[in-house]
């Protein structure tokens, strides 16, 4: 693991805090589409991500999900951080976009880390920073965008985050994250494709203009 940590955090983080995670944190193997947090979970570990994609959802009030980010290499969960400090039921969910690896922080050390190393704090406070814009960004789709743009967004951050131009995704799956109906999602891929943005295939989303 502490192998792992150095590749991954070795940037950002002293020696011996990279020392103190790997005694203290444990690695989790995870694959596409598995849960790793779920609404109304106690938190009792901090994430730090070491390969793989994330994408963080929020329930919304007609017990649908909206998409509030993605994670990846190298990044952590403000609201899981959030919700470790302050010892409270998780109310976002965390399913994998990809497979990975993820090492997973028992609470109690992160507060210490916070006065004993200066990377800590560094980095904790960036990721809430970090976190917050991509959140007001997505109020700001929502609030702003109309659906078409919003889709053509999400389509553009999906080959960002795959590092590919095909994204295997349903249209039914496109539309749990952007909390829609399939019949929209299709009718406005049929646009995009007939804009020349991208190339409807029978399993894929190929992308073609950004």
């Amino acid at each position: 693991m502490k192998e792992l940590l150095q590749q991954t955090y070795g940037a950002f983080f002293e020696s011996n805090l990279i020392d103190e995670i790997s005694k203290v944190a444990t690695l989790r193997e995870f694959n596409e589409n598995d849960v790793l947090i779920d609404f109304g979970d106690y938190i009792k570990k901090m994430p730090l991500l070491i390969s793989g994609a994330i994408k963080i959802l929020r329930e919304d009030f007609d017990e649908g999900e909206l998409l509030l980010y993605f994670i990846e290499k190298g990044d952590t969960c403000a609201m899981t951080m959030a919700c470790c400090i302050g010892d409270t039921k998780s109310e976002i969910r965390a399913v994998a976009e990809t497979k990975g690896q993820v090492v997973m922080i028992p609470v109690n050390y992160m507060e210490d880390w916070l006065g004993k190393y200066k990377s800590w704090r560094n980095f904790v406070f960036n990721s809430y920073n970090n976190r917050l814009k991509e959140m007001l960004s997505a109020i700001d789709n929502l609030a702003f965008m109309n659906m078409e743009e919003r889709l053509m967004k999400y389509l553009i951050d999906k080959t960002k985050i795959n590092s590919s131009s095909d994204i295997k995704n349903t249209h039914q799956e496109i539309a749990y994250d952007l909390h829609t109906s399939r019949v929209v999602v299709s009718r406005l891929l049929k646009a995009l494709e007939n804009k020349g943005k991208i190339k409807l295939h029978r399993a894929s989303i190929e992308m073609l203009s950004r």
